[in-house]
């Protein structure tokens, strides 16, 4: 059964479900930024050891994978539909690999969720975002597989929910 709101692109219940992914994100920065007034210096020590430039990429990646992602939705074949999903999705795994060098170079240099707070939050809110790209990437090869439009604008907006969040997180955790 196909529960759809005209001019709402996808399925009505995958809104609902990215609706409520930004309010978990959106409480999680709203805790990282409480946290952070009670210890600014701390938290910019911290911050001070992230791999800025590696981050920047990783926007860059994954603001490239959502435009592939939307030239799946307009692709006017089945073929260059599941390409472009293909294409977004293998982004999606560099994005992931590279975050894994980022925790790889943290865990050799002896930090964890316990080293400051500000690690507690870096962890738990690149961790889950992480989580959400490998869901991200298992929607897309399932959309992918069906290949009708509905589909793919569905799975398309949970990616484009993933880069939302990331384009977030970037700035807050890495820059401010």
């Amino acid at each position: 059964m196909s529960t759809q709101v005209k001019g709402l692109p996808g399925e009505v219940m995958m809104w609902v479900l990215i609706f409520s992914e930004l309010a978990v994100f959106g409480a999680g920065l709203a805790a990282f930024m409480g946290v952070r007034l009670t210890d600014p210096a701390g938290f910019a020590a911290a911050q001070g050891n992230l791999m800025i430039e590696l981050a920047g990429t990783n926007t860059i990646i994954l603001i490239t994978s959502g435009l592939f992602a939307a030239l799946a939705c307009i692709a006017t074949t089945t073929r260059a539909a599941r390409l472009w999903l293909l294409a977004a999705s293998l982004l999606g795994m560099v994005f992931l690999w590279l975050k894994g060098i980022e925790y790889a170079a943290k865990s050799a240099a002896g930090i964890t969720f316990e080293t400051h707070g500000f690690y507690t939050f870096y962890y738990l809110l690149t961790g889950f975002h992480a989580a959400h790209v490998i869901a991200g990437i298992v929607i897309l090869a399932l959309v992918g597989w069906s290949a009708h439009p509905r589909v793919i604008q569905t799975g398309v907006a949970f990616w484009h929910m993933v880069d939302l969040v990331w384009v977030l997180l970037f700035p807050v955790i890495y820059l401010l």
